[in-house]
C-alpha cells in the first residue's frame, strides 16, 4: 500500500497541508545539530522525510543513500525543472533564488540540459591544471601575508574566501570590481531571509551581466570566453545564467570546504597525526565531504507527478531534496556488511551523480588541497582560537558553513 507523502495531511480537496512532524531546516538549532537532527529523522520517518526549506515551503529531504542514487540517476521522473512548482511560491520567498528555474544545465532537462551541460563542460576543460594550482599558490602565498605577522586570523574571512573568490574570479575572467559584488550577491543568496536573498539575487544578475558584456568586447583565455565562442550559441541570458551556476558552485560551497577541513584538522588528533604523517590532503578532503560536505543538502528536483518511492507518495511539483551530509552517513552503508562500500573509494555524493554530478570537481579538489597544504606549509602551529563548542553555524536550509574560523598561531615576520 502507498502512504502519503511523509508528514503530510490531506485536506477534503486533496491539497497537502503543513504537518507539525516537517523539521524546519531553515532554523538556528539545525544548523547547530545537524547530524542529530538527521539521526532523529531517521528514527521517526525511515529515509524520506517531511522538511520545511522555509516557513510555508514543504519539502521531501532524502537521507537514504540508496534511495538518493535511485532519484540522482533518474531525471524522467525527478527533473530538475522547477517552473511549475515556482508558479505558487510568493516571489518574498528567501530560498527561491536558490532553487527558482533559471536557462542553465542546474535547471533544466532533455535537450537544453544537454546543450549547457557541454558548453559548461567544455569550457571548464580548457582550464590548465599546471597553472590553476600555481595560481591557488600564489593567491594562497598573498592570502597568509596579509595576517602572518600577527599571530591571529579568522581563516574564513581572511584565507577561504579571498582564495576561493580570487580564483574564480581569475578563472572567469572577472575583473575584482565585479567580482566582489558577484560575491556580496552570492552569500545573500544562501541566506534564509527573504529581503536579503532577493536583494543579492538582484545584485548577483546586474554584476554576471556586465562580465558578459565585457567578455564579449574583450574576449581572452579565461571560462566566460570559452562559454561565449562555444558552438552552442548562448545568448546573453543563458550566458548570464551559466555564470551565476558556476559562482554558485564555486564561491560559497568551495569557501566552506576549505574551511570545515581546517577545522577538522585542528579538532582532530587522530586526523592530525595523520597528516604530520603523510596522509595526503585530498584523504582530509574526503573524510569531511563524506561527514560534512559544504553542501549539505541540495540537489533539487520536481516530480511532474505523484510518484511512488518505496511505499511513500511523493506529492507532484514539490521539491525532492537529497540531504548529501546524511546520505554519506546513513548506517545502511557505514555500517555492517555494507560498510565496505564507502571506504577509501570517494564514493560520496557529495559532488552528486548522474546528469548533474559536478563538472568542476576536479578543479574544486585541487584548489581546496592546494589552499589547505600552503597553509600547514606556512603556518605548521595552527590552533584553534577558541573551544569548538563556541563556533558558530550559519543558519540556512542548503548549506553547513561556518561564521568564523578564528585562529592562533606563532607570528611569522
Amino acid at each position: 500500500m502507498t502512504s502519503p507523502a511523509p508528514g503530510a495531511e490531506t485536506t477534503s480537496n486533496g491539497a497537502d497541508t503543513a504537518s507539525p512532524a516537517r523539521t524546519a531546516l531553515y532554523d538556528a538549532a539545525f544548523a547547530a545539530e545537524p547530524h542529530a537532527a538527521y539521526e532523529r529523522m531517521r528514527r521517526e520517518h525511515g529515509p524520506l522525510v517531511p522538511v520545511d526549506l522555509a516557513p510555508g515551503v514543504p519539502a521531501t529531504l532524502v537521507i537514504g543513500f540508496h534511495q538518493a542514487r535511485r532519484i540522482l540517476n533518474d531525471p524522467l521522473h525527478f527533473p530538475a525543472d522547477p517552473r511549475i512548482w515556482q508558479q505558487s511560491v510568493p516571489q518574498t520567498c528567501p530560498v527561491l533564488p536558490m532553487m527558482e528555474w533559471r536557462p542553465n544545465a542546474l535547471r533544466s532537462a532533455g535537450v537544453e540540459h544537454a546543450r549547457y551541460r557541454s558548453a559548461n563542460t567544455a569550457s571548464l576543460q580548457g582550464v590548465d591544471q599546471h597553472e590553476l594550482r600555481a595560481l591557488v599558490e600564489q593567491v594562497a602565498s598573498a592570502a597568509i601575508g596579509e595576517f602572518s605577522a600577527l599571530g591571529r586570523a579568522d581563516l574564513l574571512v581572511q584565507y577561504s574566501w579571498p582564495i576561493a573568490f580570487r580564483v574564480l574570479s581569475a578563472l572567469l575572467g572577472c575583473p575584482d570590481e565585479i567580482g566582489q559584488r558577484i560575491a556580496d550577491g552570492m552569500a545573500k543568496i544562501f541566506e534564509a531571509e527573504a529581503e536579503t536573498a532577493a536583494l543579492g539575487n538582484e545584485i548577483l544578475g546586474l554584476a554576471v551581466a556586465e562580465l558578459v558584456q565585457l567578455r564579449r568586447r574583450e574576449q581572452g583565455e579565461d571560462v566566460t570566453s570559452r562559454l561565449i565562442a562555444h558552438a552552442a550559441a548562448l545568448d546573453d541570458i543563458e550566458m548570464s545564467h551559466q555564470l551565476v551556476t558556476m559562482y554558485g558552485a564555486g564561491i560559497e560551497p568551495l569557501t566552506n570546504l576549505i574551511s570545515n577541513t581546517v577545522l577538522r584538522i585542528l579538532t582532530d588528533e587522530q586526523f592530525s597525526a595523520g597528516l604530520h604523517a603523510g596522509q595526503p590532503v585530498r584523504d582530509a578532503l574526503d573524510t569531511v565531504l563524506y561527514t560534512d560536505p559544504p553542501l549539505a543538502n541540495y540537489c533539487i528536483s520536481y516530480p511532474p507527478y505523484a510518484i511512488d518511492v518505496e511505499g511513500v507518495l511523493l506529492p507532484a511539483h514539490q521539491p525532492v531534496v537529497i540531504s548529501m551530509a546524511a546520505c554519506n552517513n546513513d548506517p545502511a552503508i557505514t555500517v555492517g556488511a555494507d560498510a565496505s562500500y564507502m571506504s577509501g573509494n570517494r564514493a560520496h555524493l557529495s559532488w552528486s551523480i548522474g546528469p548533474h554530478t559536478c563538472p568542476a570537481r576536479s578543479h574544486a579538489y585541487l584548489i581546496a588541497e592546494t589552499a589547505i597544504a600552503c597553509l600547514l606549509d606556512a603556518l605548521p602551529e595552527l590552533d584553534l582560537a577558541c573551544p569548538e563548542s563556541e563556533l558558530a553555524w550559519r543558519p540556512g536550509p542548503f548549506h553547513r558553513a561556518l561564521e568564523a574560523l578564528p585562529v592562533r598561531f606563532p607570528a611569522v615576520d
